[in-house]
């Protein structure tokens, strides 16, 4: 049986084309979550609490498989907030606040989490505040950036500037972003993020 793909089966939110802003409805998700604070380029506990995120994403994959339920484990994504939006378009990491996300199947629930937990904790010594979250976000607009994570400020500012205020619209919920490539692969130029906003 094929596993499970979250990508293939959500194309419109982990396989957009359009570059520029564009609005669609978000259906409910929920996601294996973990909360943290700092500039995730240089923040030992953001590179920490991606690690566990992985750790236990793979975990529940592989229990799951194990159950004959096999899925893909999804990309990561993050929800991203400052107490001051222009934080984000002046990239001034050190104030950001984050969600780190990675999707789950819709049959995967509580008791996988603290099944993957148990596993996590004995066979890796790692006991980490990784929950299972849902999260519907309902009206957004969304947009795909190619390049470089610090060259997203532009296409935010005319999001917030231009976009929003043409269509009588404002920010209801965090910033969203699904990152499609692997900065440790792929070439700054080319990496491709999924930037979504909630509005209303």
């Amino acid at each position: 049986m094929t596993p499970y793909d979250i990508k293939k089966d959500l194309k419109q939110l982990y396989a957009p084309k359009n570059t520029g802003w564009a609005l669609l409805d978000v259906p409910e998700q929920q996601f294996l979550a973990i909360d943290g604070r700092g500039n995730p380029n240089t923040a030992e506990s953001y590179k920490k609490a991606v690690e566990a995120l992985y750790t236990f994403a793979y975990t529940i994959k592989m229990a799951a498989k194990q159950r004959g339920e096999d899925f893909v484990v999804g990309p990561l994504e993050g929800l991203w907030w400052a107490e001051d939006y222009t934080a984000f378009t002046v990239r001034a990491k050190d104030s950001w606040q984050w969600t780190m996300l990675i999707a789950q199947p819709e049959w995967i629930g509580e008791d996988a989490v603290e099944e993957a937990r148990e596993t996590v904790r004995r066979k890796k010594k790692l006991d980490a505040p990784v929950r299972l979250e849902k999260l519907h976000e309902g009206r957004c607009a969304q947009a795909l950036h190619v390049g470089s994570y610090d060259d997203e400020g532009p296409l935010l500012a005319r999001l917030h500037d231009e976009f929003l205020p043409a269509q009588g619209l404002k920010p209801t919920g965090l910033h969203h972003e699904v990152y499609l490539g692997d900065p440790r692969r792929v070439e700054p130029a080319k990496l491709r993020t999924v930037l979504r906003q909630p509005v209303g």
